[in-house]
């Protein structure tokens, strides 16, 4: 937990940067547009992905450690064969849960987040799952456990092989040559994130694509069929958090709807996208049927509200690099109070960027949970130990942001509606 919050607070501004530098070249030589809110929501998601996984919040049916301990037939020596083996294990597994997760009903929820932007670039590589709590998969990396791999080596070799997916989410680099026959390129996967009927469900590699071409999952990049991004069903958001459980609350919903007792029970294995016959024609839901004319999520937001959201977007971030530099002295319970603040900031900004009147509620719910932690403990989880002004500028923050987060909502937003019902 400590060690991953150390190395996060190296790896947030290094893939911030990236990320940005990225939109600015396609603005300045590209000319293409620069879509501020779409590359705040993935940014966003990815603090709240990264906030579950420092903290921990997800156990393992089947441990790793429980494999080698029972199921080790012959101990590699510790060489750098050792973290070469657990690398190629951890793709091996990687491949396997992301293709189930493509073609299976419940395991397409904790995936649709990543896939969720209609457009793609490295910020989608940050668009990271925070609805998964149990692991049913460790089971795929038992050729590591028979081979003795220690977990401590796949605990270091996993980050590695997680950062390594980042730099291909990107539409600025063309095919590769040679290496397009050996490892998950730009063009692999931008293949793998169109919802194109020629593209849908292949290239599911994360560093080396020979696994989809063993296993027939493969498809190239075609010349004349170019890629549309996003999901079928589009996720119509810039709430992270929604998105996270937005297909699972469809599949209880029409669990409880159907009549049919079968298909309660097979929804949740039956392939990703499908739905009992009775509550499909009951209960539609909006689906992309032309691919190539239909409308993306662009509510139109003004200047200074989206300055705002950048404020509060940069804000957050403040608070994630204290969170990830201290974990060991904030201690438990908390960095679980902190986390959730954290999730609170997030969920009250996107809604302002949706646009969503109940905006105005999530932020005094987080202003009012703010205020109590400072005032309850007298600090902001040790802030003021490092910087003698935190407290106060949290303080102010807190004041800041609700006043303009009310004017926004209760001005603009009423508004533009009045506006919109005039016309």
């Amino acid at each position: 937990m400590e060690t991953y919050g150390k190395i996060l607070t190296i790896a947030m501004p290094a893939f911030l940067l990236l990320v940005l530098l990225e939109k600015v070249y396609g603005w300045i030589f590209k000319k293409d547009a620069f879509k501020p809110l779409d590359t705040i929501s993935s940014l966003s998601s990815g603090y709240t992905n990264v906030v579950k996984d420092v903290l921990g919040l997800s156990v393992s049916i089947l441990s790793y450690q429980w494999m080698v301990s029972h199921w080790t037939v012959y101990k590699v020596e510790s060489t750098i064969w050792v973290y070469i083996i657990a690398f190629i294990a951890l793709d091996f597994s990687g491949y396997w849960v992301h293709r189930l997760s493509h073609e299976i009903n419940f395991f397409w929820n904790k995936h649709a987040i990543h896939h969720s932007s209609e457009e793609f670039n490295l910020g989608c590589a940050l668009r990271q799952s925070i609805s998964s709590f149990v692991s049913l998969f460790t089971i795929f990396l038992l050729p590591a456990a028979l081979l003795g791999v220690e977990p401590k080596v796949i605990a270091i070799v996993a980050p590695l092989h997680l950062f390594a997916q980042f730099w291909y989410h990107t539409v600025y680099i063309g095919r590769m040559g040679f290496l397009e026959k050996i490892i998950v390129t730009p063009s692999h996967h931008r293949v793998h994130h169109a919802i194109n009927p020629e593209y849908l469900d292949k290239n599911h590699g994360q560093i080396f694509i020979f696994w989809d071409k063993i296993f027939g999952t493969f498809q190239e990049e075609l010349p004349n069929v170019p890629p549309v991004y996003g999901i079928t069903r589009p996720a119509s958001t810039w709430n992270p958090i929604k998105i996270n459980f937005q297909h699972l609350w469809l599949l209880i919903k029409d669990a409880a709807r159907t009549k049919s007792l079968k298909d309660k029970f097979r929804i949740w294995f039956m392939p990703t996208g499908w739905r009992p016959a009775d509550v499909a024609e009951r209960f539609p839901v909006n689906k992309i049927e032309d691919i190539y004319h239909f409308q993306k999520y662009a509510p139109q937001v003004s200047n200074s509200m989206l300055v705002w959201i950048w404020v509060q977007f940069f804000f957050t971030f403040s608070l994630l690099y204290h969170l990830f530099g201290n974990i060991a002295k904030i201690g438990s319970p908390n960095i679980f109070i902190y986390g959730g603040f954290i999730y609170l900031i997030v969920f009250a900004y996107t809604e302002l960027m949706d646009k969503n009147p109940y905006a105005l509620l999530w932020e005094a719910l987080k202003n009012v949970v703010g205020f109590y932690i400072i005032f309850s403990t007298g600090d902001w989880f040790g802030l003021s130990q490092l910087v003698a002004w935190g407290k106060p500028a949290l303080i102010a923050y807190l004041i800041v942001s609700m006043i303009l987060t009310s004017y926004f909502v209760l001005v603009e937003l009423k508004q533009e509606n009045s506006q919109t019902q005039m016309a």
